[in-house]
Order: C-alpha cells, then structure tokens, then sequence
C-alpha cells in the first residue's frame, strides 16, 4: 500500500511533482457555500448560526454559550489521570512559549525618540474541533500562548465539546465557550452576532469549510494561517528501524484521508520494511479506514541516494513535521532550513510534539514552511511605533525629507515638514 519509488522509477518525476505541488485548493462548491453562510451570518447573527447548525450538525441550540455551571460540570466528570496528563501538558507549554513573551524597546537620538510598544490583543478567538473528535490539545496549544501573551478575553467555539476539551479550556485561561463550529463559528466570531462577540483574531485548525471561512474573511479579522492537510517527512538511513517509521507514518495518516505520510530513505531495504510494517500495523488500528486511505492517497518511500539528497529535497518539500530518524541526527538537523517542526532522533516521535514536549503543535502546511512559522505568543500581540521628535531635530532632517517628497511628488508631505521647521 505504501508506494515506493525508487531513483530509476519512470513514475519518479511525477511523485516528486505531486508532493511539491500539494497545496490543497478550496473546492468551488465550497467556496460558495461559504460565501453564502458568510453573509447570513453577518446580516442575520444568532438566527444564522441556529439553522446552519441544525441543517448540518442536527443539533438545535437555545443558547449558543455555553454556561459556566454547565462547563464546570462537565469538565468534572473527568478523569484524575487525564486531568494530570492535561495539567502536565499545559505546565511544558507555557514553559517554553513564556520564552517567547517580549516587551518592544526605546531608541534615544539626541532629540528623537523612538518606541516599539507591544501589546497583546484585546479579544481572540480559538477554533477547536469537536462532535466525535476530541482535541484538548489544540485547546492548550491555542490558549496558553495567548493567555501568557496577555490577551484580555480568550473565546473558545467547538460544536459538542468533549469533557477533556473543557478541562483543557478551564486549565489553559479560556474565558468563554460557544458551543458552536463550521464556517458559521468563524463568520460570528469575525463579526460578531448578538451572543457570540466579535475577536481580533482567528486560530485553531478546522476541516475545509474553517479553512476556507478563516480564508475569506482574513482582513475584516486577523488569522493564524489557512491550514491544509497534515503531513509528516521521515528522513530515514539504513540504520532506521522500519517499525517506528511506520508507527510515525501512520500517526499523520489517521488524521485524514488527505493527509501526508512520506519516507525519504538512503536504504530500498528500509522502505520496502517499512511498506510492510505500515500494512501490520494498520491491521490493528482503530482509525485504520482513514490512515489506510491517506496511504493509499499521499503514502509514498523515496529511495534516495545519500541523506544530503534527502535533505535538498526535504527543504524544497517544507514539511509540517519532519523526522530524522538517521545518524548523528542532531549534527543533520542544523542542516535543515524549511520545516515546521524537526524531531530528532528514534527517541522524538511527531506524537510527543503534538501532545506533551512544548513548543507549538499548530504549525504552517502546504509547504508555507518556507515563510511561515509555528504559532506563539508573538501571534496574540500587535505592535505599534511611537516617534516623537524635537524641533531642533526637525529642522535637522527638514531638507532630506522634503527632497524624497519631492521625488515622488508628494508636495503637501514637504510642506507640511517645511512649515515646521522654518516658523
């Protein structure tokens, strides 16, 4: 099921081809649906959201927050074991995005003064998947960095939340729970209905309507990024064990049908172990519906000639998630410059990053790798200058900016300077 191909493989410039060109495009069905509830939403509000959550989750909502006697009850119903896993969880977070945290600077010159002055967002808003699915991770990854970041009120919207999500949320500074999602969750928190208030920003990973939601209304609200599949690249030598490369494959695999599993390894013998184990392991895989069709889709084993190659290829690539799994790993990981998130070593699965080691989980796909970051506390702030200048610095730089306002004909900008300096 796992395709391997090989250098000399008449289908080599396709695969290569396929997988750079992977970003996904919104089909046009649903880009017109969701322009549609879009503006239901902003015209009609609360109204909107009701029906389309009726029309497409069947669950008809009187209140569409949650109330805080209702999340502090169902919160409870978890188990102490989890609670200290999420609480573990939630402390690793915050201890490496606190790092993060910067207070601007001040630039004395003479008579100017100059300021960078940050300031966290005032309201923003988290997108966590619910229903079946249960992501109290993406609750800690969304929430913690904001909170640490300052942000006055943290908004959560979820359809069906679990009992672990809300835990996550009270653990992580959440302040409010909207029982709501899809692209109709988006529209209220961008605009904002009579229950649902309007945020500054957008984060959190959502299925193709989010994701295209999130696209169009970026500019009337701020966004983390517009996410597409998931995907992991595991760069692999002769000395890999296949098993764990299939365990780490699949791990990206059970996500979603679209997702990317792909093994770029210096060894035939290793994809073609791998290929096998990939096909024992999904046997007894809860989710292996969905990983065995992402395999199928997207699953495929580069043979490569040397780790070198791997690595060329692996930038032009920009994986979400990348695993060397190779010697001297650490040395081979300054070598990389495109990648979300790098896991070092057989001892670093993409698992422990998505859950419990502490950098961020929500990282860019699709290859925006190569100009987009993980997400952090420096995305729940805004940055602002100040310049104040004295009137003997003024008439200083007076000639050397009604010159460059001249040279692009802006004459009201010289005079406004020239009015100045020469009173």
């Amino acid at each position: 099921m796992l395709r391997i191909v090989t250098a000399d493989d008449p289908g080599r410039a396709d695969a290569e081809r396929a997988l750079l060109d992977r970003m996904s495009l919104t089909a046009p069905a649903v880009e017109r649906d969701v322009r549609q509830i879009i503006e239901a939403v902003r015209a009609r509000g609360d109204a909107a959201v009701r029906e389309y959550t009726e029309r497409f989750e069947k669950r008809s909502l009187p209140q569409l927050e949650l109330s805080r006697g209702e999340w502090e009850r169902q919160a409870a119903s978890v188990t102490t074991a989890v609670k200290e896993s999420i609480a573990r969880a939630a402390k690793r977070i915050a201890e490496f995005h606190a790092l993060q945290k910067t207070a601007g600077y001040t630039l004395e010159q003479g008579g100017a003064r100059l300021e960078l002055r940050v300031q966290p967002l005032e309201r923003v808003g988290l997108y966590v998947p619910g229903g079946s699915a249960r992501y109290p991770s993406s609750v800690l990854m969304t929430a913690v960095p904001a909170q640490i970041a300052g942000v006055q009120e943290i908004v959560m919207v979820t359809p069906g939340p679990s009992a672990e999500t809300l835990y996550a949320a009270k653990v992580a500074g959440v302040h409010r729970v909207f029982v709501i999602g899809g692209a109709q969750a988006v529209a209220a928190l961008a605009y904002g209905t009579e229950s649902v208030p309007r945020v500054d920003k957008i984060v959190g990973p959502g299925n193709a309507w989010v994701a295209e939601a999130k696209r169009q209304l970026y500019g009337q609200v701020d966004i983390d990024a517009v996410a597409g599949p998931s995907e992991i690249l595991v760069v692999a030598d002769e000395g890999a064990d296949p098993e764990l490369i299939a365990a780490d494959l699949l791990s990206q695999a059970e996500h979603d049908v679209e997702a990317y599993a792909v093994l770029l390894t210096t060894s035939l013998a290793v994809a073609q172990a791998t290929a096998r184990a990939v096909e024992e392991q999904l046997a007894t895989l809860p989710r292996k519906e969905i990983a065995a069709e992402s395999i199928r889709r997207h699953g495929v084993a580069l043979v490569v000639a040397s780790v070198a190659e791997a690595l060329a290829f692996a930038d032009r690539y920009a994986p979400e998630h990348l695993e060397l799994l190779v010697a001297d790993a650490a040395s081979v990981a300054t070598r990389v410059r495109h990648a979300g998130a790098i896991f070092v070593g057989a001892y670093t699965p993409e698992a422990a990053g998505d859950y419990l080691a502490g950098p961020n989980h929500v990282l860019p796909t699709g290859g925006t790798a190569r100009y987009a970051s993980p997400l952090g506390v420096y995305d729940f702030v805004k940055r602002t200058s100040i310049l104040q200048w004295d009137a003997a610095t003024l008439r200083a730089h007076a000639e050397d900016i009604e010159r460059l306002a001249e040279v692009e004909g802006l004459h009201a900008h010289g005079r406004a300077v020239s009015r100045r300096s020469k009173s």
